[in-house]
């Protein structure tokens, strides 16, 4: 079943940001637009590049509205660990939430069981905790944070303008379309 227009399931969590542990609840992430960003692992190789990439467009995701939350299987002090000790996690300042017993992993369906850790799964969440994009790749594939962007820029359109779409490869301020009678077979 896809997850696509359903709503955040509950949970509470323990996470690490800007210096603190902080907790989060499903109820956080209400109220803004919402990346959750699943990562197998701390200390691993392609997870801190993800992560990096997150960081550095942190303020444009920021000017959007968007608020991330990196998470990991691994606990909120293996987090702050983390983030002392590596100069690419040095630079998050995003909240990296810590899910050691599985939940929100198994809530969002990117949970490897016999693994204990998580699918690199990116769920994007409205202002009323409706999921509107999900994306799950391969372990060994790490996600681009700038393709990220434009899709939340897309999702935010389509949100704002009802009756409207974005075509494939669109970017903010070009021509969407109107679907209708008139485009079937014109595109």
């Amino acid at each position: 079943m896809s997850l696509i227009g359903t709503e955040v399931k509950p949970f509470k969590a323990d996470a690490f940001k800007a210096g603190k542990f902080v907790t989060v609840t499903d109820d956080t992430l209400k109220g803004k637009w919402s990346v959750v960003f699943f990562y197998p692992a701390d200390f691993t190789f392609v997870c801190p590049t993800e992560l990096e990439d997150l960081a550095e467009n942190y303020a444009e995701f920021q000017r959007l509205g968007v608020e991330i939350y990196s998470v990991s299987t691994d606990t909120h002090f293996a987090h702050k660990a983390w983030h002392d000790t590596s100069e690419a996690i040095k630079k998050i300042q995003y909240t990296m939430v810590g899910d050691p017993t599985g939940t929100i992993s198994r809530n969002f369906d990117v949970l490897i069981e016999d693994a204990g850790l998580a699918d690199r799964g990116t769920f994007v969440i409205d202002p009323e905790g409706r999921i509107q994009i999900v994306e799950i790749t391969a372990g060994g594939i790490g996600r681009d944070a700038l393709e990220l962007l434009r899709k939340i820029k897309a999702a935010q359109y389509v949100a704002s303008h009802p009756g409207e779409v974005c075509p494939a490869k669109w970017k903010e301020g070009e021509k969407t379309l109107a679907p209708s009678l008139d485009l079937v077979g014109r595109i």
